[in-house]
């Protein structure tokens, strides 16, 4: 009875050893060597992890940029080229500077603009309203007013205002991280270039009914009329399926097609205010 114990205990003993050891051989076969640089990249950028660089996570985004023989492709929208500028250090590698961006809405549809129709009871988000039909308004391209743009941001950069019913864009905030331009079911939030001393001027609307149709459905919708873009001496103009488009790479913010536009669906931002005709003349005179 003994030396069956003995046996018993030896016999699992030895098959523990046996097991162990071919465990490490696969272990060491099937391991993934991880480069280290991984970590001291991810130590460099914000730890977001919000996804605007088109990954995962900061980790896989390290990771690409340690692989990439070129960093043009890459971008963290959050971390900008400060963030770009120490990855890029770090590896020894080089990277242009880019514009930095902001999310606009490209929605110009307030309460008095846009006249509702009917009364939304349901679920309070705009990917489920819009799955359910156009919405309660004549404009079926305009902001839903659920927030879903609010709830994907992680940086408390956009609100929704509840005078007008659209979302408002925090610029100081916004990091063009894209969260919301995703969760917009209609597509009117678009990233765009921040633009010299932060001046942007883009259509906001983006409504492609035509002229009359979009007109009575919202006073504020671009009705394709082209007085804009021929007003537009650098053709960053462009006239589809009824809508307006400008270029912001084009755009040389002269503001000609702001004062053209019949509906006022163009805007401009962080400009100076403009002086009338009348009391510019009238300064001139004095």
């Amino acid at each position: 009875m003994t030396n069956t114990i003995i046996f018993t205990i030896v016999s699992l003993t030895l098959l523990g050893f046996v097991l162990a050891w071919i465990l490490y051989l696969v272990a060491q076969k099937f391991m993934v060597k991880e480069d280290p640089r991984i970590d001291d990249v991810e130590a460099i950028l914000p730890g977001a992890n919000c996804g605007g660089c088109g990954y995962a996570g900061c980790r896989a985004f390290a990771e690409a940029c340690v692989k990439a023989d070129d960093l043009e492709p890459l971008f963290c929208p959050v971390g900008g080229n400060d963030v770009m500028k120490g990855v890029a250090g770090s590896l020894g590698k080089t990277v242009a500077a880019k514009a930095p961006q902001v999310a606009v809405v490209r929605c110009n549809g307030n309460c008095d603009a846009r006249e509702k129709v009917n009364h939304y009871d349901g679920y309070g988000s705009c990917a489920v309203m819009a799955g359910l039909y156009a919405g309660d308004t004549g404009c079926s391209y305009g902001c839903l007013g659920q927030g879903d743009c609010v709830v994907v941001c992680n940086f408390d950069a956009i609100k929704m205002d509840p005078r007008t019913g659209l979302p408002e864009v925090d610029e100081e905030k916004c990091t063009a991280c894209g969260a919301c331009v995703k969760a917009c079911p209609k597509f009117i939030i678009e990233l765009r270039n921040k633009g010299p001393k932060n001046r942007r001027i883009f259509v906001s609307c983006v409504n492609k009914d035509k002229g009359g149709v979009a007109r009575k459905a919202c006073a504020v919708a671009c009705i394709g009329c082209y007085k804009c873009q021929k007003a537009c001496a650098y053709d960053a103009i462009t006239i589809i399926d009824n809508l307006a488009y400008i270029d912001y790479n084009k755009c040389k913010l002269c503001r000609k097609c702001v004062t053209e536009c019949p509906t006022h669906a163009i805007w401009e931002v962080n400009f100076p205010v403009r002086v009338p005709k009348k009391a510019e003349a009238e300064t001139i005179e004095q």
